[in-house]
């Protein structure tokens, strides 16, 4: 008897990236990875998609659409970044007419589906980037794209000249991926800045734009990404602080949301 044909399973959707969209047609496993609980899909979760399948791009850049798909360019690093992950493959959408991104995705791999992801692969910093390292002391300012900051400025510590690290061994976590244990990623690094209680936090977007906030002793390790291990008594008072409106992670003691003004 007839075998259900693959065309019967594809579907027309808007996938939406930080910088534009593309109009294609998914797979329902494609269709569920984008579908991060809204009532949008998603083109980082996705990864690569066949550009025969792209029938449309939107640029925010350009703030037009055109017809046919935008540029894709990837690699295949094949890197291991932790204890049984690997980086296996990173790219851009790429506007044909402005060069703007318009998503971007990272497709990552276990060596074992059945263990848990160790310790993040130390950073190896190169002699080349030397010269765009900041030195600790003009640390200061936490640079954001959006509007809502939890701190401009963090205070730094008076420290012996001689017991500075060597310009070279800096390197910004600003734009990490970061992921739990289970290897899930949660988004990308936004913002570093202290909290109404004086703990240093990170600000995390997800690939839906909405943001939380994580408490830095929740950090496992830091590598070419960063790996978040189990909550810690710190973190729990923050669990009923979640936006019902926006799910932004507010501060315990918040009465509106710092992301959308919703009132508490």
């Amino acid at each position: 008897m007839g075998v259900p044909v693959l065309s019967t399973d594809l579907r027309l959707k808007k996938l939406r990236g930080s910088g534009g969209y593309v109009i294609a047609t998914v797979d329902d496993l494609q269709q569920g990875k984008g579908n991060l609980g809204g009532p949008d899909l998603f083109l980082a979760p996705i990864g690569r998609i066949d550009t025969s399948r792209i029938s449309k791009f939107f640029c925010n850049t350009c703030e037009s659409e055109y017809d046919g798909a935008p540029d894709i360019k990837y690699e295949s690093p094949n890197e291991e970044v932790a204890e049984n992950l690997i980086l296996a493959e990173k790219g851009q959408y790429i506007c044909q007419t402005c060069s703007s991104t318009l998503a971007e995705y990272r497709e990552f791999k276990k060596s074992d589906e059945a263990a848990d992801v160790g310790a993040a692969k130390p950073i190896e910093v190169a002699d080349t980037v030397a010269s765009e390292a900041t030195e600790v002391a003009d640390i200061s300012i936490i640079e954001d794209a959006g509007p809502d900051t939890i701190s401009t400025e963090l205070p730094v510590p008076e420290t012996d000249p001689e017991s500075q690290p060597e310009t070279g061994e800096i390197r910004s976590i600003i734009g990490m991926a970061i992921f739990d244990m289970g290897a899930a990623g949660m988004g990308t690094v936004k913002q570093i800045g202290i909290d109404a209680t004086q703990t240093l936090t990170l600000v995390v977007e997800g690939a839906d734009g909405t943001r939380q906030m994580i408490a830095w002793d929740r950090v496992r390790s830091v590598g070419d990404i960063i790996l978040l291990g189990e909550k810690g008594p710190a973190a729990a008072p923050s669990q009923d602080h979640g936006c019902p409106q926006c799910k932004f992670e507010n501060k315990p003691d918040s009465k509106f949301c710092e992301q959308c003004g919703h009132a508490f």
